[in-house]
């Protein structure tokens, strides 16, 4: 075997081994993660790049407890809480969820629409929107969870677009790596709505409900066509899978932010409200191929990021009621399931003709994910330290740790989102 073939078998290993890590992880940067990240880059340059640094590893424990969760019950995290906690608990999760992931939903699909029309001005933004919805549902309920789950793998790729946008202009790297390793911090309001913004980005509820349940599902999946053994193999191959996405989505995060900080800060564009923003301002300053590769990666990632958003939402209400879910099942099989998707979808595409602008979108559902996050953490970390639902695979140190700075720094991040709201 020559290196060339070497290689490529390696790589299909890898590639074949990402599942719902990967796909969890990408779908966090989202259009809507993606203006947060520019509006980090525009407003403040490099001195953000640190985040990607330092939520890393915690992102990454809570979703791999998660993981294990899904894996070691053979349901989502709703199914577990309402099989194993009061009825109530579920339930104030899934209403805190519910505005949450649909305000989430519309402000990406605006973001989708608004960039499509910028590449083709003929078409107008609602055009795009409707049509871009319509696409996502079809696919969504026409296509059974193996092969949507091949695409949106396929479609993470689209994210290595923000890898290239730096290497089109000049940078600065002696400056990047210091603001990587040593973190910057202002004692402004600003700089403080931004940081708690990209936390909530970041470590999101709505992810922890995915993974779990993306597991069971895989697992369920696998056990209907082969005997499938939980060994250390097996949690061996979960770990690379979710270590892997958190580490693409986080890449893509620090890119994103270094794009931003060295066009359009150094050019003195500090107000990016909207991705189409993000993208209009660098035509001018990074040329039409930093422009159009912005632009493409927004829609990729709206492909990518709204199933998940979606069907997420649809896993937390039939579990927590108990109806028959899964990507796996046909609509007549599964009604309430894709009842629920479709509703969260229209519910956002409403809210764009509402005159709900993308940034007051986000700012409040970085609110209720920021309210909402250290109890989903704390639950999280609770399960995963009871033998009675995990038996062997409870939490080791390592885990409790990085979950216990995740807790404290999003429990923080909460009280510092809700003082400055009413500072």
């Amino acid at each position: 075997m020559n290196k060339l073939t070497s290689i490529k078998v390696r790589i299909a290993k890898t590639w074949k081994v990402l599942g719902p890590g990967m796909i969890t992880g990408a779908s966090d940067d989202d259009p809507s993660g993606i203006a947060t990240y520019s509006q980090a880059g525009a407003g403040f340059g490099l001195s953000t790049l640190w985040t990607a640094l330092l939520t890393y590893p915690l992102m990454a424990s809570i979703q791999e407890m998660c993981a294990r969760i899904g894996i070691v019950t053979c349901k989502g995290l709703s199914g577990v809480l309402r099989e194993h906690y009061p009825k109530k608990l579920g339930v104030a999760m899934m209403v805190f969820s519910f505005p949450a992931i649909v305000l989430n939903i519309g402000a990406d699909i605006e973001g989708m629409g608004a960039v499509a029309h910028m590449l083709l001005p003929a078409v107008p933004v609602f055009a795009f929107e409707i049509f871009f919805t319509g696409l996502i549902l079809f696919c969504v309920i026409r296509w059974p969870y193996q092969r949507l789950a091949g695409i949106l793998k396929w479609l993470c790729l689209v994210l290595l677009l923000y890898l290239v946008i730096p290497f089109l202009v000049h940078v600065k790297w002696g400056e990047v790596l210091r603001h990587t390793v040593i973190p910057t911090i202002r004692m402004d309001r600003g700089f403080f709505e931004i940081l708690v913004a990209i936390l909530g980005t970041t470590i999101s509820p709505y992810l922890f409900f995915w993974q779990a349940t993306m597991e069971a599902e895989d697992l369920n999946n696998a056990r209907s066509h082969r005997k499938v053994v939980i060994d250390r193999k097996f949690m061996v191959k979960m770990e690379k899978d979710v270590y892997s996405g958190m580490l693409f989505s986080n890449v893509v995060m620090f890119f994103i932010i270094l794009t931003t900080g060295v066009v359009l800060f150094n050019a003195g564009h500090r107000r990016i409200d909207t991705v189409e923003q993000a993208a209009s301002a660098l035509e001018p300053l990074a040329g039409k191929m930093a422009y159009a590769l912005f632009a493409i990666g927004v829609i990729g990632t709206g492909f990518l990021a709204i199933p998940v958003l979606g069907g997420s939402l649809s896993y937390i209400v039939t579990e927590t009621f108990n109806w028959r879910q899964g990507l796996d099942k046909k609509f007549n099989q599964a009604p309430g399931f894709y009842v629920t998707l479709a509703l969260s979808l229209v519910a956002g595409l409403c809210l764009d003709f509402l005159n709900i602008s993308p940034i007051q979108a986000l700012l409040y559902t970085a609110i209720l994910y920021g309210l909402t996050s250290p109890v989903m953490i704390a639950l999280v970390m609770h399960i995963c330290n009871n033998p009675k639902i995990m038996g062997a695979e409870v939490n080791k140190r390592g885990s409790n740790i990085l979950g216990g700075l995740a807790l404290v720094l999003m429990t923080l991040s909460a009280i510092a989102l809700v003082w400055f709201q009413f500072k």
